[in-house]
């Protein structure tokens, strides 16, 4: 496919500015398409509309939007027990209808599904006819099964009806129709790749759904923090391993008895976690904070020895991103997103797959006694996560999708 004056549609439920997870995988894949010359047109909700004319307003370079939404009486289903479901079905079904006038005017030469980064929720846009890319999507990652018992009861049935989902994909009608008709399913790691049916894998490629803004990685490592601290930024629920983490402090402090954690973040699952800190002896080593400015984060990223992210089933990572970016090195499990971000040169990955909660617990302890008493291989790991970020940009995510779609 021709590339040059290439004119894309992409469908982006959620998409705005400043702001990270789904929201701001929409509106940084936009951004990354205009930097790379094409014309970019993006159907989203009207919520966005007063952050998305603010961003763009005086800017010669933008993008074109159109603005859909459900019926008033049907925005308020979304807030109903399983709601938002039907209520996101329905509003990728309007979005399409959309799509279709507007490709018979604009003709488009391709068309994106951005978000929701989900391969469990269909697109219909592979019904406009022309190269469809369904993605980047995650959603495929799945806990270890060793790990469900040391999760608490509610995590446990959260889990079992996550796999039963995943496990339903194959015979749902409406994701048939979304990967028969995508050009191209990107898939975000190699684990949601492979809940893809397979008579539809030879179209998929893995390509992460995040990145990171050249300018927000440092020019250079930060000095040597003076205190052994560890940070951890991200919500607080079961799935993203923080008891794991608050065990595994118990053991950093027989070596390392003033190691310090600070946990920046809120969720359902804090006063489980606090328990879990009391049961492990570690309450007091522990500074729980429900919220930061980014400007007073990104000095949380200096002030720490290493970012531990012991996610069990995360597709993306947005945080490991920023702190690769500030030059911190990374402590994660070999899982999902951040299995597949974090590589031996720029932080240390603890094999899970089949080993032990305890064999965890232990690695991430043993990682984060030798990043407190090793300054030479930490700072080792601190330079390549600036090369690592430099890496994992927004634009190299655009450039490397749509020059596999040139190919393909």
């Amino acid at each position: 496919m021709n590339e040059t004056g290439m004119k894309l549609l992409l469908s982006a439920y959620a998409c705005e500015p400043n702001k990270g997870s789904e929201p701001g995988v929409g509106w940084n894949w936009a951004q990354a398409l205009l930097r790379r010359g094409y014309d970019v047109h993006v159907i989203t909700r009207s919520n966005n509309r007063a952050a998305i004319e603010s961003a763009q307003n005086g800017k010669k370079s933008t993008f074109a939007v159109s603005y859909y939404d459900l019926p008033a009486r049907a925005r308020g289903w979304k807030y109903w027990p399983g709601g938002i479901y039907l209520y996101y079905l329905l509003w990728q079904i309007g979005a399409y209808r959309l799509a279709k006038k507007l490709h018979a005017k604009e003709k488009f030469d391709c068309v994106q599904h951005v978000t929701f980064v989900s391969y469990r929720q269909p697109s219909f846009m592979g019904g406009l006819g022309i190269p469809f890319i369904f993605g980047p999507v995650g959603g495929g990652e799945t806990m270890p099964a060793q790990f469900r018992k040391g999760i608490s009861l509610s995590g446990r049935v959260a889990e079992a009806s996550r796999n039963l989902g995943n496990a339903l994909i194959p015979f749902d009608p409406l994701m048939r129709f979304t990967f028969s008709r995508a050009h191209i399913i990107a898939c975000t790691t190699s684990e949601t790749l492979a809940r893809i049916p397979r008579r539809f894998r030879a179209k998929c490629i893995v390509q992460p759904a995040i990145g990171i803004d050249e300018a927000e990685i440092e020019a250079s490592c930060g000095a040597e923090p003076t205190a052994p601290q560890f940070l951890f930024i991200g919500r607080l629920l079961y799935w993203k391993g923080v008891h794991l983490l608050l065990r595994a402090l118990a053991e950093v402090r027989r070596t390392i008895p003033h190691v310090r954690l600070k946990i920046i973040g809120e969720g359902n699952d804090r006063a489980w976690l606090e328990g879990v800190a009391l049961s492990a002896g570690v309450m007091d080593l522990v500074e729980w904070i429900s919220a930061k400015p980014h400007d007073e984060i990104s000095w949380e990223y200096r002030a720490s020895l290493a970012f531990v992210f012991p996610s069990l089933h995360d597709s993306g990572g947005m945080v490991v991103l920023e702190a690769l970016a500030a030059g911190l090195p990374v402590i994660c499990l070999d899982l999902g997103g951040p299995g597949a971000i974090v590589n031996s040169t720029c932080g240390i990955v603890i094999p899970s797959r089949t080993e032990s909660e305890a064999s965890v617990v232990k690695g991430l302890a043993d990682a984060m006694v030798l990043l407190a008493s090793n300054a030479d291989h930490r700072m080792r790991l601190s330079t390549n996560a600036l090369a690592r970020a430099r890496q994992m940009t927004w634009d190299v995510a655009a450039c490397a999708l749509y020059s596999y779609l040139a190919e393909n």
